[in-house]
């Protein structure tokens, strides 16, 4: 009964410390969400940077399995590269570290209560004082989260009973089997991680059974490197039914930290002597936060300056599925394990929006061209066109349906603002498909039916073409971004002088037909000239939706 006793004490106590994480790891994220959207969107191919951006974002959040799962749903929407990747899981794997540090160095010194509770009482008032909403708040949260962890720390390391000598001695005997002890200790450490789903907390209970003499630094330093392994879980998990890039984002962390752990067990007792060299005479919990970064930083070291080849190798690994070129990208929110950040949820459905905009001046661009050439053959261009049109379709009702997901979530009022700008944006975005559809369907339909237009029609057509050719640039320009009161009036007049050509040349077209031309032909010319007119419209209305974007 006693026993019993204790692991519902025990599961009641790791339970409050992994929601303490789980409630400040959100609230700084929703709090600095716009700044973390900012620091990803700034990394580039400088491993140096992408691995310091990992660390900073890592210590911040307090989750490594956060940021993984974080770069694998990027590198899932094209938001980053496998090798860019890299570099961010080589610095999450430093950045986790800053817990341990917390713990050994706060966590033991005095009463964790006398911290933590005025932590939860300062957060409460916070989220009480701020109705909607807010910064504040989202600070007030984490205050919260930040002392139920260290209530759950304290509770764990009341509830955990003092060793027998039994208990002692056995735990000595598997300490004195050689390399087989820490196999034994990195095996346990890894369920023990793959069971919480948090590195950081699994570090934090081996520190807690570390201070309270139930294990010594040896063993505790080997359950530290299996815990490094059990991480990996989450970005697995993630990249499941991902795309293969994903899947090789998750792989390099796989065998980064298995390959990581290792050398550490080869190295075991070389490794050992150098921390103790450092540490000296520090705690026990300061020699297992010193072993865990130098364990991490020595890998990062060993694996960085070779990202690309590490990431050369991983793609000879991980195969690419036939046909995935091909395969339409399917949207899925992420709420990850200690990860719920919608804002950076917002930033790969703003991928998806950039690639839309591509695609419908990649339609128009090809358009000009068919008015410029006039092919005999149509047949290949009315296929691509269609699969463009199709795909528009599709990831109107993708991000649709993820943004209202989105917008279900807990997040600041400009987020809520921007997903009503987005929406607007994916339906003018996907009506410019539709039209650019319409128009090499009018160009066909001319051709089949002997309805050509003559050269001056064509030519007449060109300065307005370029135009909206001209906005359409302009939007991809700036799709990802907001735009200046003064860019929106310069757009203005691009729309005023598209309105303008499509009267000029519509007036043109009646006269002809005044004059005795061809009926169909120039009822099918105005076609044409209406189609571009509403590409032009509906350009303006995305640019509309920049300059509204927070």
């Amino acid at each position: 009964m006693i026993i019993v006793s204790i692991l519902v004490q025990l599961i009641g106590a790791l339970g409050l410390f992994l929601y303490g994480m789980k409630v400040l790891s959100e609230g700084i994220q929703r709090a600095a969400g716009d700044r973390l959207k900012h620091t990803l969107n700034s990394m580039t191919g400088n491993t140096f940077k992408s691995l310091l951006t990992g660390m900073g974002i890592t210590a911040l959040i307090q989750s490594s399995s956060a940021t993984t799962v974080m770069v694998v749903s990027f590198v899932n929407a094209g938001l980053l590269t496998v090798v860019q990747s890299a570099g961010v899981i080589f610095g999450a794997n430093i950045g986790t570290t800053v817990t341990a540090w917390i713990v050994s160095l706060i966590g033991f010194k005095f009463k964790m209560s006398a911290l933590a509770l005025p932590m939860i009482g300062l957060g409460f008032v916070l989220m009480m004082t701020t109705k909607r909403r807010s910064r504040l708040r989202d600070y007030g949260e984490a205050a919260v989260g930040f002392g139920l962890l260290f209530l759950g720390l304290e509770y764990l390391a009341h509830v955990l009973p003092k060793p027998s000598a039994d208990v002692l001695h056995f735990l000595a005997g598997l300490s004195n089997l050689g390399a087989l002890s820490v196999l034994l200790a990195a095996a346990a450490g890894t369920v023990l991680t793959v069971l919480m789903h948090s590195s950081s907390a699994s570090t934090a209970v081996v520190i807690t059974l570390a201070v309270e003499g139930v294990i010594g630094f040896e063993m505790a330093a080997g359950l530290v490197l299996g815990a490094n392994i059990g991480t990996t879980i989450d970005a697995y998990l993630a990249s499941i039914g991902a795309r293969t890039a994903a899947k090789r984002a998750a792989m390099i962390h796989i065998l980064f930290n298995v390959f990581g752990s290792i050398w550490a067990v080869i190295l075991f007792r070389p490794f050992i002597a150098l921390v103790n060299l450092v540490a000296g005479g520090s705690s026990v919990a300061q020699h297992i936060a010193l072993m865990h970064t130098f364990f991490n930083i020595i890998n990062a070291m060993l694996f960085a300056p070779f990202a690309r080849q590490f990431s050369d190798l991983v793609t000879k690994l991980v195969k690419a599925r036939p046909g995935e070129e091909k395969m339409l990208q399917k949207l899925e929110y992420v709420a990850a394990p200690m990860m719920n950040s919608p804002e950076l949820n917002l930033m790969r459905a703003q991928k998806e929006i950039s690639d839309m905009a591509g695609v419908c001046g990649t339609m128009f661009n090809r358009f000009r061209e068919i008015l410029r050439d006039n092919p005999t053959d149509l047949s290949d261009d009315v296929d691509s066109f269609r699969n463009m049109e199709n795909y528009a379709d599709q990831m109107r009702e993708e991000l649709t349906r993820f943004l209202l997901e989105c917008a279900g979530s807990d997040m600041g009022a400009s987020s809520q603002a921007n997903i009503g700008v987005m929406l607007r944006m994916v339906t003018d975005l996907e009506d410019i498909t539709d039209d650019c559809f319409s128009l090499v369907m009018l160009v066909d339909k001319a051709q089949s039916r002997k309805l050509d237009l003559d050269k001056d029609e064509v030519a007449s057509l060109g300065p307005y073409t370029l135009l909206v050719e001209d906005f359409l640039h302009f939007v991809q320009e700036n799709i990802n971004g907001t735009i200046s009161q003064e860019q929106l009036d310069t757009a203005q007049e691009l729309e005023d002088k598209i309105d303008e050509f499509r009267s000029t040349l519509k007036k043109k077209a009646r006269k002809r037909m005044q004059a005795g031309a061809n009926v169909k032909t120039e009822l099918l010319y105005m076609d044409v000239v209406r189609h571009i007119e509403k590409i032009g419209d509906h350009a303006f209305d995305v640019t509309r939706g920049l300059r509204e974007m927070k």
